[in-house]
């Protein structure tokens, strides 16, 4: 506040508070008597809230005024002069009617209190103070805040299954498993519905728009978001596993399927930017370093174990590769790979699918760490391809 806006009837002790707040940085209110350009006399209800960046340091206030002479001793003019008091706070009241509708009671005890502070008004007392709140933004009935505790807890129930369809997805996709187990048939299709829910309130959320406003127009909101996620969500939220669960499903039909459920991983994208507060924490960066290495490692894993899978046989001769990753280890464990044991014209039997991801994501993980001890090794030209880029990745992350 400009020194030129005080005047004889300003208060010097509230003078000093606010001259006080800003130098200690505090958030604090007053009531001040104030004087505009033309010497007019005003009271103000006045809000102070410092404003810190990272680094927890002060760089602006904020400061919010409210006009509060409606409470006050009204001012007499030319035309209220020889009025009483009482007609000249009815005058106030009614020429400041929208001042009023912005003023609300704190708690309570102040609405309770009704009846008693209109008598205290009435009787022109200058210790009378209204209470005040921050008014949150209007929105239609059907728009939810993007900030409310609600869509906040939402979007961390959405950001935790995105992690979980971060790991599954790869996983199913890569070792070809067919949903029969009805355990996680269900669970898989509840994350499709909750998915699904997901998409009808994000086209009733508000969103900040590039001036930093809150846009809670209905339409703005929907043109925003069939503009940016729409398409990801929706075919995030198919039923891909109910299709391949049925039997007489094409193989063809059911590969397309399993490929298209990788583009849930896109949804990491959001992750990234919900997260993205929390990198000023040490004990978080170092957290989140640790569940990325082994996202990707898991990732990398499904990926090594698809290219054994690919290789290991020869679809021209329909005879086994014994140079392949994936024949190795099914002679060092013991459980080698058979021809048309079970009259079905293929090759069978061979590591389980659990030794056989254990396996994959040990290579992975020693060949990030540059450790690598040897007993699983590449040695068909695709998988020492996929080998050195996995390496040059493991560089980069260290």
């Amino acid at each position: 506040i400009q020194n030129f806006m005080y005047g004889e009837l300003t208060d010097k002790k509230t003078i000093d508070k606010v001259r006080q707040t800003f130098d200690n940085y505090e958030s604090n209110c007053f009531e001040v008597l104030l004087y505009k350009k033309n010497r007019t006399p005003v009271w103000l209800y006045m809000q102070v809230a410092p404003i810190r960046n990272e680094n927890d340091k002060v760089v602006l206030f904020l400061c919010t005024f409210k006009d509060i002479t409606v409470f006050k001793q009204p001012i007499e003019d030319e035309t209220t002069r020889g009025w009483t008091k009482f007609a000249r706070l009815t005058r106030a009241l009614t020429n400041s009617r929208s001042t009023l509708q912005q003023l609300t009671p704190m708690n309570k005890t102040e609405v309770s209190h009704k009846h008693s502070r209109l008598a205290e008004a009435l009787q022109l007392g200058s210790d009378i103070l209204p209470q005040y709140k921050q008014e949150a933004p209007k929105t239609p009935p059907h728009i939810i805040l993007h900030y409310c505790t609600f869509k906040t807890t939402w979007d961390w129930v959405i950001l935790i299954l995105t992690f979980y369809t971060a790991i599954m997805v790869p996983y199913n996709v890569s070792f070809k498993t067919k949903q029969n187990n009805l355990v996680w048939l269900v669970m898989d299709s509840v994350v499709d519905v909750i998915f699904l829910v997901d998409i009808v309130l994000n086209f009733h959320t508000t969103f900040v728009g590039p001036g930093g406003e809150v846009i809670s127009d209905p339409k703005l909101i929907r043109m925003n978001y069939l503009k940016t996620w729409f398409v990801i969500d929706l075919l995030s939220c198919l039923p891909y596993d109910i299709i391949n669960a049925f039997e007489n499903v094409d193989e063809g039909l059911s590969s397309l399927f399993s490929s298209l459920k990788v583009v849930r991983l896109l949804r990491l994208g959001r992750v990234a930017r919900k997260l993205d507060h929390y990198l000023e924490y040490g004990a978080a960066v170092l957290v989140l370093l640790v569940c990325v290495f082994g996202l990707v490692a898991h990732w990398l894993a499904c990926i090594w174990y698809s290219i054994g899978d690919y290789e290991v046989i020869d679809k021209a001769t329909n005879s086994i590769k014994t140079d392949s990753w994936l024949y190795q280890l099914a002679i060092s464990i013991g459980t080698p790979y058979r021809y048309n044991v079970s009259g079905s014209g293929q090759w069978e039997d061979g590591p389980s699918k659990h030794t056989l991801y254990i396996s994959s994501l040990y290579f992975t993980m020693t060949s990030l760490t540059t450790i690598g001890f040897g007993n699983i090794a590449p040695t068909t030209d695709g998988e020492k391809i996929f080998s050195v880029a996995m390496m040059m990745v493991g560089c980069e992350y260290h």
